[in-house]
């Protein structure tokens, strides 16, 4: 499921824009921006390949940038992919968030267009680095992805309105047993194309509407 925090934290430069291989056409842009440039392409680049193909040097030639600003703005190669996790996982601030209203089937509905439109934003990156591809087995990014499938729980719980139920962290539980079907879902619809968007949005709503309205009372029954 979609991490909590989000990583665009300004680094200031210790380093000149003006090295003798940025090109003198090149515009002048503040940290942030090249920053976010520098993210915005890598986000991209390892959606379309696999992390071993990914160059740090192509990265550079794609984002208009001398190859040290990538150095020095996120460090090495799997520094770099380890932002890219962190942006790819990261749900708007809450204070962002509309909660929907209306029927419990509304609830869902907006929920899961809410997770979809998550999701499509980048598409099979997004299904890449939920899926564990990229650098392997690597405790930082299980780290990462564990945080998000706890901070995206938060959201849909509250979402459906149900924060304040008596046993809130059994549903928690199960709305992240939930987001397993979730990233299952998106590599189908975005990467396999086996299923359209209407039909995932199907699929997971139903299951959610189940999970909420029958599963959950029988898990708080047990109390």
């Amino acid at each position: 499921m979609p991490a909590h925090s989000d990583i665009e934290t300004t680094i200031e430069p210790s380093v000149s824009e003006d090295t003798a291989d940025a090109p003198s056409r090149r515009r002048r842009l503040e940290p942030d921006e090249r920053r976010a440039q520098i993210l915005s392409c890598a986000i991209d680049m390892f959606g379309e390949r696999p992390y071993a193909a990914v160059s740090t040097a192509e990265l550079a030639q794609r984002a208009g940038v001398a190859r040290g600003l990538i150095n020095h703005y996120f460090g090495n190669k799997r520094d770099l992919y380890l932002a890219v996790v962190r942006r790819m996982v990261t749900l708007p601030r809450p204070e962002k968030m509309v909660v929907p209203d209306g029927s419990t089937r509304d609830r869902v509905d907006a929920s899961v267009s809410w997770l979809l439109d998550t999701i499509s934003e980048h598409g099979s990156t997004w299904v890449k680095v939920t899926g564990h591809e990229g650098v392997g087995d690597d405790p930082e990014v299980q780290r990462i992805l564990d945080e998000a499938d706890y901070a995206a729980a938060d959201r849909m719980v509250t979402m459906m309105g149900l924060s304040d139920s008596l046993h809130s962290g059994e549903l928690r539980a199960l709305v992240r047993c939930y987001g397993g079907l979730v990233k299952a879902a998106g590599r189908e619809w975005i990467v396999r194309g086996s299923l359209t968007r209407e039909q995932v949005h199907h699929l997971l709503a139903d299951a959610l509407l189940t999970l909420v309205t029958d599963t959950f009372p029988k898990v708080d029954a047990g109390h």
